[in-house]
């Protein structure tokens, strides 16, 4: 790949004031002086809704049903757009407004609708989650009727789109799964597609195997027979729905693999002895994708009788998976957990119909269905399947097939429904007892409640892979060598409570103990974070929330300060590699969006030395994209400090050849990019983020700092430095003192133009900024913006 810089503008949306009622004009409700009123069929008793200055709703309702209906409203207010593309993408359902160039998607996403017993399904949630949907979506589908009887209110994208949102079924909520997180299957793909190219042993080259593990080929796999785009057909089911200046815009995942950089998160309670206030102090700041307008989390406050939570969700789903209840603070990271496979299956010589399992053969099970499409016939799609999933590629010449195992076809495998169990937890044990429900995604949960205890809880569904040598690391035969036998407990998971160290704190790293008998992946992400995380924390001894606030966003790189001694000792006589150790030589590690040293470093140590040293150690596969898409430089580190081992006799020499050779031509980039004067460089002329809109609206292109490898983690596109995944959302919770926690949720809370909370926090989180995440009934009042009252259809007194 040759590092080249792409430079991509896009205009900063002029926001007006956007101070139009949500509703129009609407008598005042008693109780509320001001507020607006609504009918909305199908609600029991009144709720009252306060929006507050940052455009969190906070919902008071008088019991629960009427709480998790309002949510539903709630939501759809602000998202519907956001939550009626999801629904239709994970439903296959985006031919029916969108057209016939959509169809090949949706039978994509039909492959991976959970297609199990419903009534298993829902028994597999927390208590009461069945019914807890059931309202959530009927409150969707009341704010979509309210539109059918105000069309002046219907959100821009659908008039602009010509086609109305449309109403919801509770099981729509728990069928879809492909919003789930998993990376694992490409990397199966990419260490076949490495080991054929370069061997088994050039695999080390994509990821550190923690704990330290060897992989191997499994028996009767082929690694050079399985076709480079065997997971088109799932790329495509997981892709999403983008649009550009309101036309929808046909997924194609395999045209830019590295838009699948490695995501990831934060999160971390300090006990009350390392704090200034004596309470304990939760944080968390999950990375998603960062280009998306609205993002992917959404704020609200949820209170009844039973039930006072607020925190951060995603928006179609009820409850919240970051936040607290007034007791108990609650965040998460993600745990990488392995939770899918590829399987190849040798088919029948002459019925490609059935494939080898033991020592027969058995039949796909194939489901016809009819895909609507607008303004055409429906029509009709055959999924097949194997005993293991769905079945994603057929290669008749070869006579193979493939298909994708994966918990998703397990009962209460919806992503973070999980968290309704803790809305109303009180202490600790409370809250682990109900994380045994928890199965997607794979998470750390971090925990710390008013009473002063902090935890940890690492949850989600792992499976045992039983029999030669079966790792998950790379495909294997569906003939049955390789089989899952079951799921390890919650309870065989490891878990902390008040850990000597004052703290704990989470960054995707590998953190089981070590020789712990349950291993839910070898795949973890780098330590830099985390490393950087402690080396912060270790130290606090009277933090603050303004503290856990700027190391949120703190941007020092350990993989720089890692790397750069090792250009210490060396010189050269070529002037340009001269200029760049100098400039190097000044770099602190700071990836500031003002630093010229981060600005050579990042282009020299990620487009230019990477792809040298990939080179080196996997010669054959070094142009492999999924080598970029998830960058594994600890491994570059550790080849430096064993250079024999990695680079063979005199390999220090290999190691400053290399090191030297690549200086120039960073340099070269960064003075055709931003001129002869390293002085002037600044990262943030390279490296910026834009959110955009479906309509075309854009907020950016803003200049951000952080890195890969900054606790402020920035994962961008290495051939326009464009940010793809960083934190969006981040909150820090003051446990005990709520009204002084502090949150921010970029561009705004709302979706919808026509909404003054569409983009009004984006430059707030430009400037590393966040608003008070008020909590009691007086803070509300005081930064009250609007208040609406939601009442029954018959409008009875109550």
């Amino acid at each position: 790949m040759r590092p080249t810089i792409r430079r991509v503008l896009a205009p900063a949306l002029a926001l007006s004031c956007l101070c139009a009622p949500l509703f129009g004009a609407s008598p005042a409700v008693a109780g509320e002086p001001g507020a607006q009123a609504l009918d909305a069929p199908g609600l029991h008793r009144p709720v009252q809704i306060t929006i507050d200055t940052w455009g969190v709703s906070h919902i008071r309702a008088k019991n629960s049903d009427d709480l998790f209906f309002a949510q539903g409203f709630t939501a759809a207010r602000d998202r519907l757009f956001q939550m009626d593309t999801w629904r239709r993408d994970g439903l296959g359902r985006l031919s029916e407004v969108l057209g016939s160039a959509y169809v090949e998607q949706d039978t994509a996403s039909r492959l991976f609708l959970y297609r199990g017993d419903m009534k298993r399904e829902w028994a597999s949630y927390p208590a009461g989650t069945r019914r807890i949907a059931t309202e959530f979506a009927a409150g969707i589908n009341s704010y979509v009727d309210w539109l059918a009887d105000h069309p002046e209110a219907l959100p821009e994208e659908f008039k602009k789109l010509g086609y109305r949102p449309a109403r919801w079924q509770p099981e729509d909520l728990v069928r879809i799964r492909t919003h789930a997180l998993g990376d694992n299957l490409r990397n199966e793909l990419a260490r076949a597609q490495i080991t054929c190219a370069d061997g088994i042993g050039a695999t080390k080259a994509l990821r550190n195997l923690e704990p330290a593990h060897t992989p191997r080929v499994p028996e009767g796999l082929e690694p050079c027979d399985i076709p480079d785009d065997v997971l088109n057909t799932y790329e495509l089911a997981t892709a999403g729905v983008t649009f550009a200046d309101g036309t929808a815009k046909l997924a194609d995942p395999a045209a830019d693999p590295l838009t699948g950089a490695a995501g990831g998160s934060n999160a971390w309670a300090l006990a009350p002895e390392r704090t200034a206030s004596g309470r304990p102090v939760l944080a968390a700041d999950p990375h998603r994708s960062s280009s998306a307008a609205p993002s992917g989390r959404y704020l609200v406050h949820l209170s009844a009788p039973g039930i006072n939570v607020i925190g951060a969700g995603e928006p179609w789903n009820p409850g919240v998976s970051f936040g607290h209840n007034g007791r108990v603070a609650f965040g998460l990271t993600n745990m990488p957990i392995d939770q899918n496979d590829l399987y190849v299956y040798e088919l029948h010589p002459d019925d490609p119909t059935r494939y080898r399992y033991g020592d027969g053969w058995e039949s796909f099970d194939t489901v016809q269905e009819d895909i609507p499409v607008d303004g055409a016939a429906p029509v009709r799609a055959a999924l097949g399947f194997t005993r293991h999933g769905p079945v994603v590629r057929v290669d008749e010449k070869n006579n193979r097939a493939y298909a994708v195992r994966s918990v998703w076809t397990e009962p209460g495998t919806s992503p973070y429904l999980g968290s309704l169990a803790f809305q109303r937890a009180k202490n600790f044990k409370k809250f682990t007892q109900g994380l045994a429900a928890w199965k997607t995604p794979g998470s750390h949960l971090v925990y710390a409640d008013t009473e002063g205890d902090i935890g940890w809880v690492p949850v989600g569904m792992t499976p045992r892979r039983a029999g030669n040598g079966y790792d998950g690391l790379l495909p294997v035969p569906g003939d049955g060598r390789h089989e899952w036998d079951g799921f390890h407990r919650q309870d065989e998971m490891p878990r902390a409570l008040n850990p000597e160290r004052g703290y704990f704190a989470s960054a995707n790293e590998y953190n089981f103990p070590e020789g712990h008998p349950v291993t839910p992946t070898y795949e973890w992400h780098p330590r830099y974070r985390k490393d950087r995380i402690d080396e912060v924390l270790s130290a606090a001894e009277k933090a603050t929330v303004e503290d856990t606030l700027d190391l949120q966003t703190d941007q020092k790189s350990l993989y720089a300060v890692q790397l750069l001694p090792y250009l210490d000792a060396l010189t050269s006589d070529d002037p340009t590699t001269q200029k760049a150790l100098a400039v190097l030589r000044d770099f602190d590690g700071v990836v500031s969006e003002d630093s010229s040293g981060a600005a050579l470093f990042e282009i020299w140590s990620m487009a230019v030395l990477r792809p040298a040293w990939l080179k080196q150690v996997a010669p054959q596969s070094a142009d492999n994209p999924w080598f970029f898409a998830v960058p594994e430089v600890g491994l570059t580190l550790e080849s430096f400090a064993e250079p024999e081992k990695w680079f063979g006799p005199n390999g220090a020499e290999v190691r400053d050849k290399l090191l030297l050779d690549t200086l120039p031509a960073a340099f070269r980039i960064l003075t055709n990019a931003l001129g002869p004067d390293p002085a002037t460089w600044r990262w943030g002329a390279l490296h910026t983020q834009t959110f955009r809109h479906p309509l075309g609206d854009t907020f950016g292109p803003t200049p951000r700092g952080g890195s890969y490898h900054t606790v402020q983690h920035s994962a961008y596109h290495l051939m326009d430095l464009q940010q793809m995944v960083g934190p969006v959302f981040r909150m820090a919770l003051d446990v005990g003192d709520w009204d002084a926690s502090r949150a921010i949720n970029a561009p705004g809370q709302s979706g919808d133009p026509a909404s003054p909370h569409y983009g009004d926090l984006h430059k707030l989180w430009a400037g590393n900024g966040t608003f008070p995440l008020v909590y009691t009934p007086e803070a509300v009042e005081r930064n009250a913006a609007q208040h609406l009252v939601l009442r029954p259809a018959d409008r009875q007194p109550t």
